[in-house]
């Protein structure tokens, strides 16, 4: 019996035509589904347009990215550039034939350091000044020549001349060495101490010379010539001593200008007038 039946019903269903079942989205979900496709389309083109355009503003190629490029011996960089932020490089250098400037708006600095991370040496050049920090400070030549050099112990000039040009000249706090102190031509030398002593010493010899002028030294209360185990030369045609002391007339009515010149104990000069013998025992009373 229900075989009979199974095989009725499949009669009766071949009878009516086959059962179709739709499959997919419709309606609404379809069109949304096309827009969002559509739009991501839209997206597509869009970020494809904006690469290459900035592709094309940045000038990117092969070599590198606008003025940058990549080459075998490291970065080669063309034009003016701007660095916001530290820039750490083994080597700087501009193309052969040009130069290389540094430009801040407020100070530039270069700093060496050792393997800590610790600063060794610190050059910054400031809008006021130009400071170098470090344990020595040397300028040489092109050969190897030490021209300056400076360090805690002493300043070292290795110059054949050194040139002054201030015009209030050179202030030393301390003391000075020195084989040759000279002016320029047709200019004045002058040594002075305003508020302490002026000393020049040399084991062998101080020499002072001047081949086309005078000599002149000026002193407020003293100056003392001395030679310990030598002599004094005087060696001129004329000397003049225009301010000795004058001892007493001999005689009221004498109006002569001969004097004779003589020498206290204690080393002192003065002028007596001359007699027909020695005045100066008379006028002892000028070296008291």
């Amino acid at each position: 019996m229900p075989q009979e039946q199974y095989a009725h019903r499949s009669t009766m269903q071949s009878s009516e035509g086959p059962q179709v079942y739709k499959v997919g989205i419709y309606g609404w979900r379809k069109r949304c589904l096309y827009f969002f496709v559509l739009l991501l389309m839209i997206l597509i083109l869009v970020n494809l347009a904006m690469t290459i355009w900035i592709l094309k503003v940045m000038n990117f190629t092969i070599d590198g990215m606008g003025n940058l490029r990549i080459t075998e011996k490291g970065l080669k960089l063309e034009g003016d550039s701007e660095f916001l932020k530290p820039l750490y490089a083994k080597e700087i250098r501009s193309r052969p034939g040009n130069p290389l400037y540094f430009q801040s708006a407020r100070n530039v600095t270069v700093n060496i350091l050792n393997e800590k991370t610790k600063v060794l040496t610190r050059l910054v050049t400031g809008p006021q000044a130009v400071e170098a920090h470090s344990q020595k400070f040397e300028v040489k030549t092109l050969s190897g020549k030490l021209l300056f050099s400076a360090d805690d112990n002493e300043v070292v000039v290795g110059a054949e001349r050194l040139r002054v040009l201030g015009a209030e000249g050179t202030v030393f706090p301390k003391s000075i060495e020195t084989p040759n102190v000279r002016a320029d031509p047709f200019k004045e030398l002058r040594l002075e101490s305003p508020t302490r002593a002026l000393v020049m010493e040399a084991p062998k010899g101080i020499e002072i010379n001047a081949e086309a002028g005078s000599l002149k030294a000026t002193c407020r209360t003293e100056l003392k010539l001395e030679s310990k185990d030598g002599e004094i030369t005087l060696n001129s045609a004329k000397i003049k001593l225009p301010n000795l002391p004058q001892g007493s007339s001999s005689s009221a009515g004498s109006r002569q200008k001969i004097y004779e010149l003589c020498v206290c104990p204690n080393g002192r000069l003065f002028l007596s007038q001359a007699g027909t013998s020695s005045t100066c025992q008379i006028n002892t009373s000028v070296c008291l």
